[in-house]
């Protein structure tokens, strides 16, 4: 996975050349990533969902994160970015029933990695899935979802905790309830513009 080459840019989005995933996040390369939201409705309130990471994740492990997503490959296009979807969810969703979001510019840094990502965003809306998730159990260990209007009032810092509500997938392979009051630092770290616009989004769907 290391080794995968993805496409390079500048900050203004012009191709520079192709560079492996390893490289990108040592040297702090732009690169193209593909995020999919998944809205839903409970009691006439938006719903967001978030995967729960894998524990035996490289990076971020057991954090709450984006419902699906990935890194685009040079050879990729933003529509190949669907395949996450399948690959980490078990979801058959045509990229054509998504709604897009834009590019969001996104950087995160820490000792030994910078990743500055264009995320491409889109969104989809369903009704109350949460039994239908067939999770790829090496990228995502579960599954939960919280009120959107929490989340917008938490990503503005408005509230310290947003609760939320699903499931993780036990060494048994069998579903087990998940509930908590998530903080920020349970989430996988995103720059507050990133999540600020994702739950502006969501609400406007």
């Amino acid at each position: 996975m290391e080794n995968e080459l993805l496409k390079i840019f500048d900050e203004n989005g012009l191709v520079l050349g192709t560079a492996t995933r390893a490289e990108a996040h040592r040297k702090g390369l732009w690169h193209e990533t593909f995020h999919f939201w998944l809205v839903g409705c409970e009691n006439g309130k938006r719903q967001i969902y978030f995967q729960i990471r894998s524990p035996h994740k490289k990076d971020f492990p057991n954090k709450l994160d984006i419902t699906a997503a990935g890194h685009l490959l040079a050879h990729e296009t933003v529509m190949d970015g669907i395949r996450e979807v399948k690959e980490e969810l078990g979801l058959d969703i045509p990229f054509g029933n998504l709604h897009p979001a834009g590019t969001i510019p996104n950087v995160t840094k820490m000792e030994g990695f910078i990743d500055r990502e264009f995320c491409h965003v889109f969104f989809h809306h369903t009704t109350d899935i949460l039994q239908e998730f067939q999770l790829q159990k090496e990228e995502v260990a579960g599954i939960v979802k919280a009120d959107a209007e929490v989340f917008a009032a938490f990503c503005e810092g408005k509230v310290d905790a947003v609760r939320v509500k699903g499931y993780t997938i036990g060494e048994d392979g069998q579903q087990h309830l998940f509930e908590k009051n998530a903080k920020i630092n349970d989430f996988a770290p995103h720059q507050p513009g990133y999540f600020k616009k994702v739950a502006t989004a969501a609400q406007a769907l």
